[in-house]
């Protein structure tokens, strides 16, 4: 069994994070159920959203300042995360709406996805070395589908007790927490032993390129997060205005974020002859334009705005693994998963306020909110330009 996972390692990686990141937007997924139920306002969405990321933060932090992410194998990390985060997830169903200890257990959700994501990336790279733009493609495509997961499990369990959704990814999470144990740690990361120095952590910031590249997947940042969690809101209103009810919602929900993993192969395919650079860039462009123009558009024909979305969907997070990739070749070999644990803390700490005013505002501006996301792509754009990042 063990030696079958290792002949398809990435597969195998791809698959668990899949399954392990089904956490992330547990709550969003069966949000229009759980908000009737229980009488919640989009302000809760916020609040619970931000409590995830501010968990996610806290625990990429950890791991970069103490050095855990390369101190101890990655697939141990990844597997107690798993364990851990589908505990949490679980145990939101006690307490949901009961402030402020289902904000807690989201935050706890959140600390253990740290231990999830960063160190997918590092088996990846550990695992599959070569052509890594392309590699990673497939990693942050299973979290976009991972992150897309929720709202489809609620598509399918429509009428059901919105708790069926949830529990099934704390049950995914366990899976593919199993699979990367069983999988093991790559051969191609040196093993740090003993504790890293912070300094040693936080390299990377003192390179030029990695900085460059650090700025462009920061104004990504920005965006992603908060327009994922825009998304059912903005689908709700355009079938509000065909006449339809919410039952479409979830499933159009996991089309406009689950197609960004289309984005994410489709980009990683061209790293391999246009570079990973030249990806990220035409993706923030698109993303970019599509923040400034989407407003402007809003009283189109619902069905073209939707295809919009889906268009947004694949552009937004199409630079994401390009920008890990691009993070992973200027960072020293032997403090990558610090590094990359550095880079995500600080990208994620942007989502902070870009899902608190983008939710916040949501009731009195609409669609206008669109607008606040476009300094994400402009600054990212104008990071890459200071420095030229290897391709």
């Amino acid at each position: 069994m063990i030696g079958l996972l290792q002949r398809y390692p990435l597969p195998v990686i791809v698959l668990a994070q899949l399954f392990g990141t089904s956490l992330w937007f547990s709550i969003n997924g069966v949000w229009l159920s759980l908000a009737g139920e229980l009488g919640l306002a989009e302000s809760d969405l916020g609040r619970l959203t931000l409590s995830v990321q501010a968990g996610f933060i806290v625990g990429t932090l950890t791991l970069a300042v103490t050095g855990l992410a390369d101190r101890f194998g990655a697939s141990r990390i990844f597997l107690v995360s798993s364990v851990l985060g589908a505990l949490a997830n679980a145990g939101f169903v006690l307490v949901a709406g009961v402030f402020p200890v289902d904000s807690l257990l989201r935050f706890a959700t959140g600390l253990c996805l740290a231990g999830i994501y960063p160190l997918g990336m590092k088996l990846v790279i550990a695992w599959t070395p070569k052509h890594a733009g392309a590699a990673l493609a497939w990693l942050v495509g299973m979290l976009t589908l991972g992150t897309a997961l929720p709202h489809l499990m609620r598509g399918a369990t429509l009428g059901l007790p919105w708790e069926w959704p949830l529990l099934a990814a704390s049950v995914l999470a366990l899976a593919g927490g199993l699979l990367v144990f069983l999988l093991g740690d790559g051969p191609h990361l040196p093993k740090a032993n003993g504790g890293l120095p912070i300094s040693q952590g936080l390299a990377a910031l003192r390179i030029p390129r990695f900085r460059a590249v650090a700025g462009g997947y920061f104004g990504h940042m920005w965006e992603l997060y908060a327009f994922w969690t825009l998304v059912p809101l903005l689908i709700a209103r355009e079938l509000n205005r065909l006449g339809q009810g919410e039952a479409l919602v979830p499933w159009l929900s996991f089309a406009v974020i689950g197609i960004g993993a289309a984005g994410c192969i489709g980009g990683g395919r061209l790293s391999r002859t246009r570079g990973s650079e030249w990806v990220a860039r035409r993706a923030l462009m698109v993303s970019g334009a599509l923040c400034l123009l989407y407003p402007w558009l809003n009283g189109l024909s619902p069905t073209l705005l939707i295809a919009l979305l889906m268009i947004w969907g694949i552009a937004v997070v199409a630079d994401s693994p390009q920008f890990s990739a691009l993070a992973a070749a200027t960072a020293p070999k032997e403090t990558v998963g610090s590094s990359l644990a550095v880079m995500n803390a600080v990208g994620f700490g942007l989502t902070l306020p870009a899902i608190w005013i983008t939710s916040g505002l949501w009731s009195p501006w609409g669609v206008w909110v669109a607008l606040l996301l476009l300094p994400g792509p402009v600054f990212g754009l104008l990071s890459l330009g200071r420095g030229k990042a290897p391709a």
